[in-house]
Order: C-alpha cells, then structure tokens, then sequence
C-alpha cells in the first residue's frame, strides 16, 4: 500500500482480522405499524445513519427485479431492518428517505435508488454515497466497503456470496442475512464517522 490513493488488494484485505460489525442482538427487524414508528423515531434522532437496501436476484436476462425487499439503517450501535412486504411500515420507510434532516450514508448506492424510485415513486434525500467521497478524496478506483474498512479500520468486512445472492424477498429471514444485511449499513456508518473525525470530510 505505497500509494495512499490507492485501495489495499483482496490478497492484503484476506489477511487481515475480521470487521466487528454488529451482533443479532443489536440488530432489530420491523414487524408492525408500532416497531415501525419507534424506529422512524430513533433513526431521526441520530441525525446520520448507514444506508443500504437488499433486493432478490434475478437470474434471467430482461427479469425486472421487484425490489428493494429489504432497506437498513444503522447507527453506530444498532440496526434496523426494514422488509418491503410489511406493507405498515411503508409510511416510516417513507418519511425516513424523505428526510431531509436525516443523512442516508452508503456505498454504491445508484442501482438502489433507482429501484427505491420505482418502488415507492420517490428520490431519497439527503444521500451521502462514499464512492463519491472516496473520488472526491482523489482515489481513482472504486472504494466498497471492504477497502474503506480495510483502509480506515485495518480489518476485513466479510461477506458471503451464498448471503449475497440468497432470496432477500423471504418473509422471514435467516441471521446470516439479517447480519450481512446490518453491517453493510453499519460499516458505512463507522466508514463516514471515522473520514469526519480523521477531517477528511
């Protein structure tokens, strides 16, 4: 790593420990109209949260996918995890991507727009895509989230190919994914924490 503008290589990034993301205890799936709320009201308050949303693979070619079926917020010590199918929790997830006092931070984030745009007819506010921050930083490759935390943490954010495409659209969903699904948010969360209190930001 000579070259500070330049992200570690996956052969630097497996050798290092593991991320501690966030446990399942921390991690807290909305169910009902009243979860939903008390979410909406503790997300606000923190004023900035980790975004990322998860959708079902498509596997075959001109399939449109029906998602996001799942959408994340962490804080820096928990997260929430909203399923599209709670059909009561739509005014929550509504009102939080429309906030503009509430900073949505996350990596990569256009192909999750574009499917939030067409699934519930809006464009969220108040977005903060750290594939930008990183450009605007002078990286010239793409930085996910696994360089940043390298970078940033000297860890690994671990991540599984089977969680990644698995049916994220399942009513009820497993801890692997409710974990993977926590600390993608969760690691954009500590990754902008820790560029603001370096001044990078």
């Amino acid at each position: 790593m000579t070259d500070p503008k330049t992200p570690p290589s996956k052969l630097e990034i497996a050798e290092l420990e593991p991320f501690s993301g966030l446990p399942l205890e921390r991690i807290f799936v909305v169910t009902d109209e009243r979860q939903a709320c008390l979410a909406l009201e503790e997300l606000l308050l923190a004023g900035a949260v980790g975004f990322d949303t998860e959708s079902k693979p498509t596997f075959l070619k001109g399939q449109k996918s029906e998602g996001p079926h799942v959408l994340q917020f962490a804080t820096t010590h928990k997260a929430f995890i909203f399923q599209s199918h709670v059909t009561t929790s739509h005014p929550a997830i509504i009102e939080l991507l429309n906030s503009e006092k509430l900073t949505k931070i996350g990596f990569g984030l256009g192909g999750d727009l574009h499917q939030i745009s067409q699934r519930f007819g809006l464009r969220p506010a108040a977005i903060v895509d750290l594939d930008r921050t990183f450009k605007q930083l002078g990286y010239r490759n793409a930085v996910g989230a696994k360089s940043a935390i390298a970078m940033l943490f000297n860890r690994k954010l671990q991540k599984s190919k089977s969680v990644t495409t698995s049916n994220w659209a399942a009513t009820k969903l497993s801890d692997g994914q409710l974990i993977y699904a926590a600390n993608d948010a969760y690691a954009a969360m500590m990754v902008f924490q820790a560029l603001n209190d370096g001044g990078q930001i």
